[in-house]
């Protein structure tokens, strides 16, 4: 049964964390919480049970997270940004001449821990290390590995050829590497 009195209480807040985890920005985050609200009022005669109000409504907040991305059209000029950014993107992570990683760069191994606090903490590092990221890689990554969603499914979204969504993808993974590892894990 669902109880959209209780919606802002009960889901307000872990829906505007999710919100600002997707999107980095405050105003935007509570303006797809609100949105999600209202087209849940006007959707609870279709609601039919078949899951829980609180991931019904996460489901809700996905689609406008990905419409946002999509009306914002983030990556509208995405093969402009990746060759103009080839050169010195590339050249900060990796030697020129030989392909090698540059000194400072290469993988290092990580200490993973179980301790709740380290694991908040962590998560506070992870929001830091997305927002810093910019905008044509961020909704990529995180519909990728936060989302889970497939390859396939994130290039129809976004409306990506397949070698754009993988430059986009190693540039993601190489700057949230180099941010993991300079504020959260030790060398």
């Amino acid at each position: 049964m669902l109880n959209p009195e209780k919606w802002l209480e009960k889901y307000g807040d872990y829906l505007y964390s999710l919100a600002m985890l997707k999107t980095g920005k405050k105003e935007v985050s509570e303006d797809l919480v609100q949105d999600t609200f209202v087209s849940a009022f006007g959707a609870i005669g279709s609601f039919r049970g078949g899951s829980a109000e609180k991931t019904w409504l996460v489901s809700i907040l996905q689609n406008k997270i990905t419409d946002y991305y999509r009306k914002k059209d983030v990556l509208k000029d995405s093969d402009d940004y990746l060759q103009q950014t080839d050169t010195s993107f590339y050249s900060h992570f990796f030697e020129t001449e030989s392909g090698h990683w540059s000194t400072g760069y290469a993988s290092n191994e990580w200490l993973v821990t179980d301790n709740p606090t380290e694991q908040k903490e962590f998560f506070a590092v992870l929001h830091k290390c997305i927002e810093k990221m910019p905008a044509k890689l961020s909704g990529v990554f995180l519909s990728k590995f936060m989302d889970e969603n497939t390859s396939e499914n994130i290039c129809k979204e976004m409306n990506l050829s397949p070698s754009n969504y993988w430059v986009i993808i190693h540039r993601a993974r190489l700057l949230m590497k180099n941010c993991l590892e300079l504020n959260w894990f030790i060398k």
